[in-house]
């Protein structure tokens, strides 16, 4: 029989301090060494763009072991959070909880800006995306995009849409549909989300593409009908609604708009912290409890790195830009 091996104090804390040294290594050394993150949320806080930075503010602290906190600085339709990173110095420790709207619609919709987020930012990492809910009252005569499509065709039509402001996701995905499909509508803006789903449940709207948490409970309630969801698959969440390009309307088959969801950084910040970031991004983005809290809030996962993210901000960038100049929509 063996004796056990007896090992020495010594022995035992040199061990001890070789397994802290390999758990401190996990964490980049710029995690270590530098102030708080900060994440930048261009938007006011409650929103889908908060509740997304938020939770994964929460990953990367667990990750990081030190704080990782966000900072909602809305105005000017996200520009004003958002020159505020494209402006901070590395030593800030500042980036973007970025969106299509910010990056990709915004150098288009607003003639005035002093900076374009498409390319004055450096991408980091994709996480998730977003689509957008066709919806028209429950009342409605109206139980498919086909049938939308042939009243809308109509040239007697005098059918409108509500959205919740110009320039939105809601405004502009409606002006590609109606453009896709060569008709009109008149588009009425609102104040937000909220009043505008509220009037298009009341009957007082023919239709509106709406973000999915303001639009489900009016579903639920019986108060709304769903026709499609805009992205070009089916979402988990509501299995049954089809996509627009399953609506049989031979030029919606290739329709798509979702908002891509992601960090970016200033150009100031170095290539080897962006890489670091990009993979503790990734790692906390795949993790299943951080993508149920994704669907709460009507999303789906979209992983990419840096170089993914940035193919697909310049993409959307080409693909809105023409939108916005064929609609005429300006702020």
């Amino acid at each position: 029989m063996h004796s056990p091996i007896l090992r020495s104090p010594s022995r035992r804390r040199a061990l001890a301090t070789a397994l802290g040294l390999a758990a401190i290594s996990l964490t980049p050394a710029w995690a270590q060494n530098t102030p708080v993150m900060r994440i930048i949320v261009p938007f006011s806080p409650g929103g889908g763009n908060d509740v997304l930075a938020r939770q994964l503010a929460h990953g990367l602290t667990e990750t990081f072991k030190r704080d990782v906190i966000v900072e909602n600085k809305p105005g000017a339709g996200g520009n004003v959070g958002t020159e505020q990173v494209v402006r901070a110095s590395a030593q800030s420790n500042t980036f973007l909880l970025g969106h299509t709207g910010t990056i990709s619609i915004n150098p288009a919709l607003y003639k005035n800006l002093k900076f374009n987020a498409s390319t004055d930012l450096q991408p980091v990492a994709m996480f998730a995306s977003s689509a957008l809910l066709l919806v028209v009252p429950a009342s409605s005569p109206i139980h498919s995009v086909a049938q939308l499509a042939e009243a809308l065709s109509n040239k007697d039509s005098d059918m409108d849409y509500a959205s919740s402001g110009n320039g939105t996701g809601g405004h502009l995905t409606g002006e590609m549909f109606l453009q896709t499909l060569g008709a009109q509508a008149v588009h009425v803006p609102y104040k937000g989300t909220a009043p505008a789903v509220a009037d298009v449940a009341a009957g007082l709207v023919d239709f509106s593409f709406s973000v999915i948490p303001a639009a489900m409970p009016m579903i639920k309630s019986g108060k709304l009908r769903a026709l499609a969801i805009t992205s070009t698959k089916r979402m988990a969440l509501l299995p049954d609604v089809p996509t627009m390009a399953e609506s049989g309307v031979p030029a919606l088959k290739d329709f798509d708009s979702t908002l891509t969801y992601g960090i970016l950084a200033p150009k100031t910040i170095p290539a080897e912290t962006v890489r670091q970031l990009e993979a503790e991004i990734l790692k906390v983005a795949a993790e299943p409890g951080f993508q149920s809290k994704l669907e709460v809030e009507g999303a789906e996962p979209l992983l990419g790195n840096a170089k993914e993210y940035n193919a697909r901000i310049q993409e959307e960038s080409r693909k809105w830009g023409k939108v916005v100049t064929a609609s005429g929509a300006t702020v």
